[in-house]
């Protein structure tokens, strides 16, 4: 699958793939290990022809019903456009799929549907006209790996639910690479269910969900991840959202420990493009029962993360029983940076999580923070903070293109600067760090 390495703070991701992707092969005929086979999928294509590089396919559905595990879908840049699911609307208030990826890889063997290299497929649902409630594409298998695929335009057509979503997730140890899913009426990802997926160098943007049957606004996170008891290991690394008019990323009722790394959310919570309020506006929503205290709770983890000018705050508890990890994570300019809001076995307000090594600068700095354990962040330690402290202060750019890898783009926003007070000023967590100490906030001086 992937392996890791550190480089400073920033996680980078070395995708161990079975052939050469910047070469992919003519022929169908062409393995990348002895029984597995590369096809090819285009929008000018057939589901007649033979799925080679010459004589493509015209849909995922056609791929999927011939590929096994092992085997890579190569997708031919265009637009792949969708009018109407794959079944009937049984009610208003039903589920259906655009797409329906139920077929299975195997362990080491994943089902690969990637973009053909240096090119950008486009799945649109906008012209979709189905009275329900519509996936654009729901990801029932697993040992899958999508990646370099563009999401957009699923549709709520009705105002008798609450969204609609551009991917959802039941399957479990899949991979989601290089996606970008965007305007949608409702979230960009979402997993429902199921453990080991990774959502890798992703971006979710531009979310707005018109037709809510309890707002306007009030549903369309970028990411989220609402799953159950026994499904652990999900991850968000290397993930942006923005402009999206509810949260950024959102783990509300989840059972499951969910870990987000090296991500970033801005401007989630107004109408995108504008400052008109809309949802709540947080940038990593970590966790909460609807306000209740709930025995089941279990510990969410972001690190390495930057939250700015989100309509509320940065980072949230939500009324968490339990105490999450924070640990280097830039907040600038919510309101607050930082909020902890948890919610006690007898239904009280207290402050809930572990933060560390954390910076808050601009804005309302921190909120609930009463009953949390709380050290060696910025707030704590008294340092003084100004924009001379920061190679750039500037809220633009953060979403410039990714490096060829689909890593983020190495800005100076937001970074210390070489004599900047935030230097050597953290403590240990079992992040990688240089100098004598680890730095403050979510970049490690280079």
């Amino acid at each position: 699958m992937s392996s890791a390495k550190y480089v400073g703070r920033a996680l980078l991701i070395s995708a161990v793939t079975l052939s050469p992707f910047a070469t992919p092969a003519g022929s169908a005929a062409v393995s990348n290990t002895a029984a597995a086979t590369a096809y090819y999928v285009a929008p000018g294509g057939n589901d007649s022809a033979a799925g080679t590089q010459a004589a493509p396919w015209a849909t995922i559905a056609r791929a999927q019903a011939v590929a096994q595990p092992g085997d890579t879908v190569y997708f031919r840049g265009g637009t792949y456009r969708y009018t109407r699911a794959n079944s009937g609307c049984t009610s208003q208030t039903a589920r259906v799929d655009a797409i329906t990826l139920n077929k299975s890889g195997s362990s080491g063997s994943p089902i690969r549907y990637w973009a053909y290299p240096g090119e950008k497929p486009v799945f649109d649902f906008s012209g979709m006209t189905d009275d329900c409630r519509i996936k654009g594409f729901d990801v029932t298998g697993s040992w899958l790996h999508l990646k370099g695929l563009e999401v957009t335009g699923v549709r709520q057509n009705n105002n008798l639910n609450h969204e609609s979503w551009g991917i959802w997730i039941s399957g479990s140890n899949n991979t989601f690479e290089q996606i970008d899913t965007h305007h949608h009426m409702g979230p960009g990802l979402f997993i429902q269910n199921g453990g080991g997926n990774l959502v890798l160098n992703s971006d979710a943007h531009d979310n707005y969900d018109t037709n809510s049957s309890n707002g306007a606004g009030e549903n369309a996170d970028g990411f989220g991840a609402h799953i159950s008891a026994g499904n652990p290991g999900n991850v968000f690394r290397s993930c942006r959202a923005w402009w999206n008019a509810d949260d950024g990323f959102d783990l509300i009722s989840a059972y499951s420990s969910v870990t987000i790394e090296n991500s970033w959310a801005w401007r989630n919570g107004y109408q995108p493009g504008t400052t008109t309020a809309a949802g709540n506006g947080t940038g990593f929503k970590t966790g909460g029962y609807g306000g209740d205290y709930d025995a089941g709770a279990v510990k969410h983890t972001v690190r390495t993360s930057v939250a700015f000018l989100n309509r509320a705050s940065g980072f949230y508890a939500n009324h968490h029983p339990v105490a999450n990890d924070y640990f280097n994570n830039t907040g600038y300019g919510n309101h607050p940076d930082f909020n902890m809001l948890g919610v006690d076995s007898g239904g009280a307000a207290v402050g809930r999580g572990n933060l560390r090594n954390n910076l808050a600068y601009t804005g309302t700095l921190t909120s609930n923070m009463t009953g949390t354990s709380a050290a060696n962040n910025s707030w704590n330690l008294g340092v003084a903070l100004s924009d001379a402290q920061f190679q750039s202060v500037s809220t633009s750019g953060w979403d410039a293109s990714r490096q060829s890898d689909g890593s983020l783009p190495v800005l100076p926003n937001l970074r210390p600067t070489a004599n900047s007070t935030l230097i050597d000023k953290g403590v240990n967590v079992g992040l990688p760090y240089k100098g004598q100490a680890p730095d403050l906030g979510a970049f490690e001086i280079s």
